[in-house]
């Protein structure tokens, strides 16, 4: 299942992934950006916006009939925070023309309605429409209280905002809802002209065959636009050690409390330097034969759950667990004991290929699934090699216990974030007799 990546000039890329496994074509526009404060907010919104309606197809159900006559056809929006990049991604799957009555060219249209969807949005005096607006961020503001709600992703969120306070990503990917809330149609119009000039862009197509000439009719639409300064996605700057570890704990009315501490890492950058970060980081705390699920978790019963990840292209490793307030501090310590475990190498041959076999497998579930594929060639835009699912789950077994050693003892504590329960009060009746 070859891969090959064709330059379609002025910072745009076509990437094209053969698989005779699936029955359909997904084509997919990624654009990135460099990752602000300023405009995340505005940026984030685009893909859903631009995926609902057009010029052509101002409404729903003008729309939904266009999709149908394509034999159901699907579009995706979807918008990422990557290292120090935001990725705005818009994509349509469609069913393969071979299936098609009348001989149809059905990715060809896709392609076109997508292409619409993008350049000729539904505009008008320099502004997009404000019912489209209001519709589109009311729903982004759901969805950003939606993740407030869940503790265990705020916590992290949290975590990452005070670890990350003068980087940029320390910016939640969807920005805040105030910010959301405050935008006009006139500011997204500004984004969207904003996007096409400046993104870096590759359009990925998964499919059994390329049709002739569709990198070709994509290249042409983009040599009609200036396109100037384009987004340099290698600016990726690692998480840099602290000298003071900070602690930070917040109160609120919550069950269970959150722990989530957050590391700096020597290792970072592209996938070679990197792996055996994620080696190390699944063997401490990624399956049941992890130091935190066996010690921590298991043996200890000191926390709900306890897992670490990490985030390569940052030289970011995160500890995130649930725990009881009581347990809170012992908790902490017993997480740093089993980094040091590592650090000395205490674990065993089983545990060392348990773990190879683990994320082999787990990066090879990829392959089943077309959009599972699309975000994972989109999340390695940095990369020197273009690698598959396979092809990552086989370097990662030529990693040694040796390389593993050596990225724990890279790593180092930067930032701690509880959050706990609030305390009850006393009762001051009780204080006065």
């Amino acid at each position: 299942m070859p891969v090959t990546i064709t330059s379609l000039g002025n910072g745009v890329d076509g990437l094209f992934y053969r698989d005779n496994r699936f029955r359909t074509t997904l084509i997919s526009f990624n654009f990135y950006l460099p990752l602000s404060p300023k405009t995340v907010a505005a940026n984030a919104l685009l893909p859903f916006l631009m995926t609902t309606c057009s010029k052509e197809y101002p409404d729903f159900s003008k729309l939904n009939y266009k999709l149908n006559k394509l034999y159901g056809a699907q579009l995706e929006a979807v918008a990422e925070k990557h290292g120090d990049l935001q990725l705005l991604q818009l994509s349509i799957s469609v069913i393969h023309d071979r299936f098609a009555l009348d001989e149809e060219s059905l990715t060809e249209q896709a392609c076109d309605l997508l292409m619409q969807m993008i350049f000729e949005p539904k505009v008008e005096n320099g502004a997009f429409f404000a019912e489209d607006v209001e519709r589109e961020k009311r729903k982004a503001v759901e969805h950003i209280y939606g993740e407030m709600n869940n503790k265990r992703l705020y916590a992290k969120t949290k975590m990452l905002s005070a670890m990350f306070r003068d980087d940029v990503y320390g910016t939640p990917k969807c920005g805040t809802a105030e910010q959301v809330e405050a935008l006009t149609g006139e500011e997204l119009y500004q984004a969207w002209r904003h996007m096409l000039k400046h993104a870096k862009v590759r359009v990925h197509v998964l499919s059994n065959a390329l049709p002739n000439n569709l990198f070709t009719r994509i290249a042409e639409r983009f040599s009609t636009m200036e396109r100037t300064e384009i987004t340099d996605c290698q600016k990726i700057i690692p998480t840099k050690p602290c000298k003071t570890v900070q602690h930070l704990t917040e109160r609120m009315d919550v069950a269970q409390g959150k722990l989530v501490m957050g590391f700096s890492s020597r290792l970072n950058g592209n996938d070679t330097a990197a792996l055996p970060l994620t080696v190390m980081c699944d063997l401490f705390g990624g399956g049941p034969y992890s130091k935190l699920f066996a010690n921590v978790r298991e043996k200890m019963s000191l926390c709900y759950y306890c897992s670490a990840s990490s985030y390569r292209g940052k030289g970011l490793l995160l500890v995130d667990s649930g725990v009881e307030m009581k347990n809170a501090d012992r908790a902490e310590q017993e997480i740093l004991k089993q980094l040091e475990s590592v650090q000395r190498g205490e674990f065993g041959d089983f545990e060392y290929q348990a773990s190879l076999k683990s994320i082999s497998d787990s990066v090879r579930a990829a392959n089943d699934s077309q959009n599972a594929m699309n975000l994972w060639f989109s999340l390695r835009i940095a990369d020197e090699n273009l690698w598959t699912p396979d092809d990552f789950a086989a370097q990662i077994s030529t990693v040694t216990r040796e390389q593993i050693i050596d990225a724990a003892n890279g790593i180092q504590l930067h930032t701690v974030y509880r959050l706990l329960p609030k305390e009850k009060e006393e009762n001051h009746e009780a204080n006065c007799l």
